[in-house]
């Protein structure tokens, strides 16, 4: 049983690999044949705009709601009753991967531009970096914490080699002492940085960003119930998405 964990577990991290690199094309338009803004438009297609605008809407919502309700601490403990304990975060990264590649092969290019600084060298340097500094932070942040336990690989390993799961613990290193959400920064830089946003890059933009802040809102109430005032210290030293100055904080909670 073990054996069929851990590579479960594997196979998911697999999947959420490939995810992930895909995602960052997607977002970026590059590397790949069908991106955030590259595809077949309702006006090639024949669908109707609303439709188009409707099913790139719930998509985004799926996913929010996959995300949202499977990370919650009542639901988990629902769900392990159904699925092994070391495989459930496993389960919930693999699930979160489908959504997404659900979200990749039924997105509508909305091609309307919103903003295009393409044309200027400024504009085009500036917002791939921004673009590239944004993904790299989310990669980064996840190492900060603990990557291989955060998707779901350790937590497989354990089980595997007969070890009880490591208590999380509280603490804070380098990112999170500066911001207490260093990859949902990540992700909205990403999201944002582009040189020509259409209207479905603006789309995807605001709802994901909506989501983030709606996320860390049932997050932050959860690691207060975690943690309690040890939390709330922290909450109150360090800013949610962007640095305060000056201020230093002891200890950490996985994003």
């Amino acid at each position: 049983m073990g054996l069929l964990i851990a590579l479960y577990g594997v196979a998911a991290y697999a999947i959420f690999l490939a995810t992930f690199v895909y995602a960052a094309a997607f977002t970026g338009n590059v590397f790949v044949a069908k991106s955030i803004d590259v595809g077949i438009p309702p006006s090639a297609s024949g669908e109707p705009l609303g439709v188009s605008w409707l099913v790139d809407v719930l998509l985004l919502a799926l996913f929010a709601v996959q995300h949202s309700v499977m990370a919650r601490p009542a639901f988990k403990r629902w769900w392990t009753r159904l699925v092994p304990k070391p495989a459930e975060r496993a389960t919930f990264v693999l699930l979160a991967s489908l959504a997404l590649i659900l979200l990749f092969a039924q997105w509508r290019p909305l091609g309307a531009v919103v903003w295009n600084v393409s044309s200027h060298a400024a504009g085009l340097v500036l917002s791939t970096a921004v673009f590239a500094l944004g993904w790299l932070l989310v990669l980064a942040s996840t190492f900060q914490i603990d990557h291989f336990e955060l998707f779901g690989l350790k937590q497989v390993w354990w089980r595997l080699t007969g070890r009880r799961e490591a208590v999380v613990q509280f603490r804070t290193p380098l990112f999170y002492r500066h911001v207490r959400h260093p990859i949902y920064l990540g992700f909205i830089l990403a999201f944002w940085s582009t040189p020509v946003m259409t209207a479905g890059h603006l789309l995807f933009a605001v709802m994901t960003t909506g989501y983030i802040l709606v996320g860390i809102w049932f997050e932050e109430r959860d690691l207060v119930a975690q943690f309690g005032q040890r939390y709330r210290d922290y909450r109150e030293q360090v800013g949610m998405l962007w640095p305060r100055l000056g201020l230093r904080v002891r200890g950490w909670v996985r994003p």
